[in-house]
């Protein structure tokens, strides 16, 4: 498979975690230019991987929380497109500790939107896909934060 100029795997995950490091600095304008460049680079037949990340950060550059869903909802497909990949091994393990990340993200997004009904759905799924997560820093953290969202679900 030949790999376009500037989209071979390692190139991408650095680009990524470069994007990420500006986010998280604070310059969300810059890594929305930079995730979204990279995003039309990969194409729909990128890696779900890379795609599945992208799509992931490009949700939380976003302003508009329909946006915001959009880009969450990209993120999901993309992991389960990583489980129907046969040529990676591993990838639906991978996708198994996506899931509960993902599944809470998307519950947060349909809370914002007002659509309490979706959020519990997507919070039910986070939970019960949260047992693939190993007693680490990122699970312990994932799991506090479904716990915390669950309780402002029960507040409404």
């Amino acid at each position: 498979m030949v790999e376009q100029q500037g989209t071979s795997g390692d190139a991408v995950t650095t680009r990524i975690g470069q994007a990420i490091m500006l986010l998280h600095g604070g310059d969300r304008e810059e890594a929305r230019n930079r995730f979204s460049a990279l995003w039309e680079q990969l194409g729909q037949d990128g890696d779900p991987l890379h795609r599945c990340t992208l799509a992931h950060y490009l949700a939380d550059t976003q302003d508009d929380p329909g946006d915001e869903l959009a880009w969450d909802l990209r993120a999901l497909a993309a992991a389960e497109a990583l489980g129907e990949r046969p040529e990676r091994p591993g990838a639906a393990m991978a996708a198994r500790g996506l899931y509960p990340s993902l599944h809470l993200n998307l519950a947060a997004d349909y809370l914002k939107l007002h659509r309490p009904e979706a959020a519990r759905a997507h919070l039910d799924q986070a939970r019960a896909a949260s047992v693939a997560l190993g007693d680490d820093g990122y699970g312990n953290g994932v799991r506090a934060a479904i716990d915390r969202l669950d309780r402002r679900l029960s507040g409404l």
